[in-house]
C-alpha cells in the first residue's frame, strides 16, 4: 500500500514537471522567442533559403526598430517576409546610381558589397524614390518602416508591398541556429 502511494505521488510529480515545462515552453515561444526557417533568396548573400533563425518578439514590443535590422513581418500575402528596414518614420528615402540617400544623405551599405563587387551589368538597386512607389509618399508617414531584401534584383519589398505598419512585424532577428555549421550572428 505504502509502495502504491508512493509510487502515485513520483508519477504525480512527474506530470507536474512536464506540465510546467511544457507551460514554460510555450509561454516563451508564444512572448519571447520563435524559431523562422528563411524562404528564398531575396536576403541574400546575408542569408541563405532555408536558414533557420530565431527572432526575438519582445524587442519591438520595449522599443523600436532602427535602421538595418532585419524584421520578420506579417506580409500582405498572409505569408511572415524577412527583410532588413531601410526607412523609418519620417525619413525620405532616395535610391540613385546604386547609392542610397536618407534624408539627401548618402548612407553606406557594407551588407551588399558581396553583390554588388559580382554585378557585371547595370545596377543592385533600381534609381527610385518614395514618390515612384506612392505618389502620395513624401517621408515615411508615422508608425511605419521601409523595408528591402538584400538581394535587390529579386526581392519582393516595400518597392512593390508599400511601407509596412510596425503593427505587423513580429521581431527581429541575427541569430541563425540551423544549419549548424552556419552558426552565426548576421547584421
Amino acid at each position: 500500500m505504502e509502495k502504491q502511494i508512493k509510487e502515485k505521488n513520483e508519477l504525480w510529480e512527474w506530470t507536474k514537471a512536464l506540465l510546467i515545462a511544457f507551460a514554460i515552453a510555450a509561454i516563451i515561444r508564444y512572448f519571447l522567442f520563435t524559431p523562422i526557417a528563411v524562404d528564398g533568396q531575396s536576403m541574400m548573400p546575408t542569408l541563405e533559403d532555408g536558414d533557420r533563425m530565431i527572432v526575438n518578439k519582445i524587442g519591438y514590443k520595449i522599443g523600436e526598430p532602427k535602421r538595418f535590422d532585419i524584421v520578420v513581418f506579417h506580409a500582405p500575402e498572409k505569408k511572415n517576409y524577412i527583410k532588413r528596414v531601410i526607412g523609418l518614420p519620417g525619413d525620405t528615402l532616395e535610391y540613385k546610381d546604386d547609392q542610397l540617400y536618407i534624408n539627401g544623405e548618402p548612407i553606406d551599405e557594407p551588407y551588399l558589397d558581396a553583390y554588388k563587387s559580382k554585378i557585371t551589368e547595370g545596377t543592385l538597386t533600381e534609381d527610385f524614390t518614395l514618390k515612384d512607389i506612392d505618389v502620395n509618399l513624401d517621408v515615411i508617414p508615422e508608425g511605419y518602416v521601409f523595408v528591402m531584401g538584400d538581394n535587390r534584383r529579386y526581392s519582393k519589398d516595400s518597392r512593390i508591398i508599400g511601407v509596412v505598419d510596425q503593427k505587423e512585424i513580429i521581431g527581429n532577428t541575427s541569430l541563425i541556429f540551423w544549419p549548424f555549421s552556419d552558426i552565426k550572428i548576421v547584421k
